[in-house]
């Protein structure tokens, strides 16, 4: 039976651990320039709406070091859901792909592409989640800190796609996870309610951010205005200005805090050279890290038995 990594909540805890030790075992691995063609001979299929630096090459470059093929399908060969339908688009690419995966505006063109397609389809981004990035995130923080549970982690800014993948992360992994948005721009209300719910995290949405980053382990920020919101980038500039993370916020977290990004990064806006490029940054590890994460997803969707 094919499985889909639409939303982190698609694995259970023990597929989620699972999936950072294979990615720690082929990272090694690539590290050693050892071999581990894994998906040897299979073609994943990118749809993308919205161009990427890190999405396209991470899974274009993990795919060559599985042994199999990716092949690019950009706004203007696919025209998804517009010059054709979304499902004869999953049908038709799962004929000829062993794997398929979308970057795309809507959430709903992931969840038609899952539905209709017959092989694994992996989200790499949609306006309400970013399931890729969050489980590069937590490797990440496994690799500075040593152990994934009980950190608390503070996410400042848009509450946003990336924001509502940590809530969802939430659910599965035990943490304190703090998001401080301006009042109007919190993450996804149900999402919250769900992990809440599950009674594993607290969860705290804080509107103060010199509170927020009170003794965090983690501070984690990203753009302000989001790819398609480039029209409210001014106006987002001024409200979101006092969760620029800079030096002075920075010092009301734990001395051994570690600061992330997800990127692009605007620099001087949401975060201050100072920072990203200063001794707590642990940026362009994380950068990587969706490499290696991406790879143990497909495997463990994709790999032939």
């Amino acid at each position: 039976m094919k499985r889909n990594f639409i939303e982190i909540p698609d694995f259970s805890r023990d597929e989620i651990f699972e999936t950072f030790e294979l990615a720690k075992e082929l990272k090694q691995k690539t590290k050693q320039g050892i071999e581990h063609h894994l998906l040897k001979g299979q073609t994943l299929a990118m749809v993308f709406q919205k161009p990427s630096n890190r999405t396209r090459v991470s899974f274009e470059v993990g795919m060559y070091q599985l042994g199999g093929h990716a092949l690019y399908l950009g706004p203007a060969e696919i025209g998804l859901g517009k010059r054709e339908s979304v499902a004869d688009v999953a049908r038709v690419l799962g004929r000829y792909c062993d794997g398929i995966m979308a970057r795309v505006f809507g959430h709903q063109d992931v969840l038609d592409l899952a539905q209709y397609a017959p092989v694994p389809v992996i989200n790499g981004l949609s306006d309400l989640v970013h399931p890729c990035q969050i489980m590069g995130d937590m490797l990440t923080i496994i690799e500075h800190k040593g152990k994934a549970e009980g950190w608390k982690i503070v996410y400042l800014g848009d509450g946003n796609n990336v924001a509502n993948s940590w809530v969802n992360l939430a659910r599965f992994i035990p943490m304190t996870l703090v998001i401080s948005s301006p009042e109007g721009f919190e993450p996804n209300a149900e999402l919250v309610g769900r992990t809440q719910k599950a009674g594993l995290s607290e969860i705290v949405i804080e509107q103060d951010p010199q509170r927020a980053v009170a003794n965090a382990d983690v501070v984690y920020t990203d753009v302000w205005a989001s790819m398609g919101q480039e029209q409210e980038a001014d106006a987002r500039k001024k409200i979101f200005k006092p969760y620029q993370v800079n030096q002075s916020l920075l010092n009301h977290a734990s001395k051994e805090c570690i600061v992330m990004h997800c990127l692009p990064a605007h620099r001087g806006d949401e975060i201050t050279d100072q920072v990203m490029d200063g001794p707590q940054s642990v940026v362009f590890d994380e950068a990587e890290n969706r490499l290696h994460i991406q790879k143990a997803i497909m495997v463990k969707l994709m790999k032939k038995n």
